[in-house]
């Protein structure tokens, strides 16, 4: 058995999940109760673990009162953590920078959204930045033409590219599909309609072949 404690729970879609006191998060649900309870946020309790899923869930026994209060405590550093990672921004900054080539976990909505819409802002961004640049440079048609100022536009692009797939991929996984389908995405005739469809899906509810289901995640 493990201590843990509850950080987060959706009594309408009957999911949830608890912080371990190994750090790890694990989803559960009603079924998975030893007991009859009221679930609340902070709560201690012992689970067996499994794979990212929670069994035997049961409210934990009073031990030491500094105990108790350690696991509230980090069922609430938990939830902060898991409520900060919702940002559109920080959901880009993580597939660009930590799940770059993670290929195999899986997306939520939100979080394959929250990159391609930062990826157009910076994308537009720095495009118009490199214009700009350039007609600098050349004087405002005095001087020259010049296209060095497109080398960070350029550099943002190859340096997304890979982020770009694995999070498409991913995002294929959290509806239960395979990631293969991501060339779907880059054919022609059905590009945008793959694109489209992928990220309106909602996510397969509980745990699939690619892990539990995200943190936040819910069936729609």
């Amino acid at each position: 058995m493990m201590r843990g404690a509850v950080f987060h729970y959706d009594a309408d879609h009957d999911y949830g999940y608890i912080s371990g006191v190994d750090g790890k998060r694990y989803i559960f649900s009603r079924a998975d109760l030893t007991e009859e309870m009221n679930i609340a946020r902070g709560m201690p309790v012992e689970f067996t673990p499994d794979d990212g899923t929670a069994h035997d869930v049961a409210a934990a026994k009073p031990t030491a009162p500094s105990l108790d209060g350690s696991l509230q405590q980090r069922g609430r550093i938990a939830e902060n953590h898991s409520a900060r990672s919702m940002g559109l921004w920080a959901y880009f900054l993580r597939a660009l920078i930590d799940d770059y080539r993670n290929f195999s976990g899986r997306a939520r909505r939100k979080e394959f959204w929250a990159f391609y819409l930062w990826f157009s802002v910076v994308f537009v961004a720095l495009f118009g930045f490199g214009i700009l640049l350039n007609l600098a440079i050349s004087g405002f048609d005095d001087g020259p033409t010049t296209s060095i100022g497109h080398i960070p536009f350029l550099l943002f692009v190859l340096i997304a590219i890979l982020p770009s797939i694995a999070v498409v991929v991913r995002r294929l996984h959290d509806i239960g599909l395979t990631g293969w389908l991501v060339l779907l995405c880059y054919t022609p005739a059905l590009g945008a309609v793959a694109f489209l469809v992928f990220g309106l899906l909602p996510s397969q509810f509980g745990k699939n072949r690619w892990g539990p289901m995200p943190a936040g995640a819910g069936p729609a």
